[in-house]
């Protein structure tokens, strides 16, 4: 995480407690001449609506104002994470169990770096991702990105 990430994670973390929202990740990037600060916010259930959205981000700018953290202008959004939400987290983890996932690899495993089908178990070290005709395991410290999937 960079500098701003971390000041910004920190300032959002007693806002999401109160919400009972977690936080799913925070980019601070340039595209084109514009600076954007995304904040991913999520909840138990995946039901993140505008209003949780509107609430955190006035929230936030409010504490942001407050802190100035950041030098140069930006545009600060705040979303869920969608239906390829990204799992980094153990917890992202467990509970996609049963779910279709998207895991690219830092190296080859089975002749493979992409492996996409559903996530039949995760004991904390391993994912085992079951496709069509293969069931793979997968060390979770062999991860490069992980997402879940949309099965169309």
């Amino acid at each position: 995480m960079s500098k701003v990430t971390e000041i910004v994670a920190d300032l959002l973390t007693p806002i999401l407690e109160e919400m009972n929202l977690e936080l799913v990740e925070v980019e601070f990037k340039k595209e084109g001449s514009n600076w954007f600060l995304r904040v991913y916010i999520d909840n138990e259930t995946g039901t993140i609506d505008i209003d949780d959205c509107g609430t955190v981000s006035e929230r936030l700018s409010q504490r942001l104002d407050e802190v100035d953290p950041i030098p140069n202008a930006y545009f600060l959004e705040v979303s869920s994470p969608g239906a390829e939400r990204p799992l980094r987290k153990e917890k992202d983890f467990y509970k996609a169990v049963g779910k279709h996932v998207h895991v690219v690899t830092k190296e080859e495993i089975n002749g493979h770096t992409i492996f996409e089908g559903e996530l039949a178990a995760f004991d904390g070290v391993h994912l085992t991702v079951k496709e069509a005709r293969q069931t793979h395991s997968i060390p979770l410290e062999l991860i490069d990105t992980a997402r879940m999937a949309v099965v169309f």
